[in-house]
């Protein structure tokens, strides 16, 4: 059944619903890749508080006039208006108040989603029947989606899209460096203003699918997924564009080939567990490669400390260190240095009194910052300078290896 809808085999509405869910999750990677790299992921949040009002207001208007009230352009140009408001009282009260930007942001939610929901609870007495299934706004609701309503979260997307590509570049500046980017002579809140315009624009397009309340998640966790995997922004809007195509389009899938399963939560839920994939897999920032890691800088510490062992006739104690100089040829299974290892135990000995050199010497400044009691000096001295400080200790000045 899953492999049906993974194939576009569950009828019209599903495939509808699949394919707009990948648009969608893809305008969100991309567009919430720059709020995460300018550290404004809650300001999301309001944004998508701040529609609910529109909708309720814009129902109420069409309604009034005579018309549909579910309808959907008219519900999204109602949603935009809202939260275009919503973020304009944002900035004002970011700018022109003592408030902090996540007091700001927890002001213009709450108050923005109380009105809504005083909204809706006063439609819910409209005694025609047409408000039935406006809460689908709040969680999502894809049932009985029509082309046209497939076609709008489609030109949503793709304008979206559009729109990102024209102004990827001042607004990665603006992201990673404002200061900077106003040096040169960017407008910064314009650009910001743009940048939470584009936020919005993503929220209104994706009400009808993942709703009000979810479509944050859709918008930082694709960013913060493709963060595991580089460090390179332009790398990081690709990566963060897939992970949102691909939760859109599984989540709509899995929600189509199981019954009364709500599209919106299964997305969210598909997108976290590719966020759980990277948090655990990532070759560079993985909890997996974190602990790999950890456990080679331990073989390298029990290494070392085997070595000067062998070199000043101390006892081995740690099966551990035995081993690991027994596997490198350095010592037999008793701890008995071979002849390898008595070479290597001297120079580790004598790298040793090298960096005591170092560390002492004010010359040596620079160097002696890198030194971490497991780094080989030839990394960090040149050999006329190892030479230098061979002839200040005395004895050989070549140990062989």
């Amino acid at each position: 059944m899953l492999s049906d809808a993974l194939l576009l085999q569950l009828g019209y509405n599903a495939t509808l619903v699949a394919i707009g869910a990948a648009l969608l999750g893809v305008s969100a990677g991309v567009t919430g890749t720059f709020l995460f790299l300018r550290k404004r992921a809650l300001v999301s949040d309001a944004i998508s508080h701040a529609t609910l009002p529109g909708v309720c207001i814009a129902f109420m208007v069409m309604v009034a006039l005579g018309g549909d009230g579910r309808n959907l352009i008219g519900l999204l140009l109602g949603s935009a208006l809202s939260a275009w408001v919503g973020l304009l009282c944002l900035n004002w009260l970011t700018r022109h108040t003592r408030l902090a930007e996540d007091a700001a942001i927890g002001s213009v939610l709450s108050v923005f989603f109380g009105f809504g929901v005083v909204l809706l609870t006063v439609i819910q007495t409209i005694g025609v029947g047409r408000q039935a299934g406006l809460e689908g706004f709040l969680l999502g609701s894809t049932a009985g989606m029509l082309w046209a309503d497939a076609m709008v979260i489609a030109i949503g997307g793709g304008a979206t899209l559009l729109l990102i590509l024209l102004l990827r570049r001042p607004m990665t500046l603006v992201s990673f460096d404002p200061e900077y980017a106003a040096a040169r002579g960017l407008p910064v809140a314009r650009i910001d203003l743009a940048m939470m315009g584009l936020v919005m624009a993503v929220t209104v397009v994706g009400l009808k699918i993942v709703g009000l309340i979810l479509i944050v998640a859709l918008l930082i966790i694709p960013p913060v997924t493709a963060r595991f995997w580089t460090e390179r922004s332009d790398r990081v809007v690709l990566l963060s564009g897939l992970a949102g195509g691909v939760s859109g389009f599984v989540g709509a899938a899995i929600s189509a080939s199981a019954p009364n399963l709500p599209t919106g939560p299964i997305i969210v839920l598909v997108s976290f567990a590719l966020f759980a994939l990277s948090l655990l897999l990532a070759p560079n920032r993985g909890v997996l490669a974190a602990i790999l890691g950890h456990l080679r800088f331990q073989r390298r510490v029990h290494l070392r400390q085997g070595l000067l062992a062998l070199a000043q006739g101390q006892p081995i104690y740690e099966r551990l260190t035995v081993r690991l100089l027994s596997r490198a040829g350095f010592a037999r299974a008793d701890g008995v240095a071979t002849e390898l290892g008595r070479a290597r135990a001297a120079k580790a000995l004598r790298d040793e009194k090298r960096w005591e050199v170092v560390r002492s010497d004010q010359a040596h400044e620079a160097a002696a910052a890198l030194y971490d009691g497991l780094r080989d000096i030839e990394t960090v001295l040149t050999k006329d300078q190892i030479a230098d400080i061979d002839r200040r200790i005395g004895g050989p000045q070549e140990v062989p290896v």
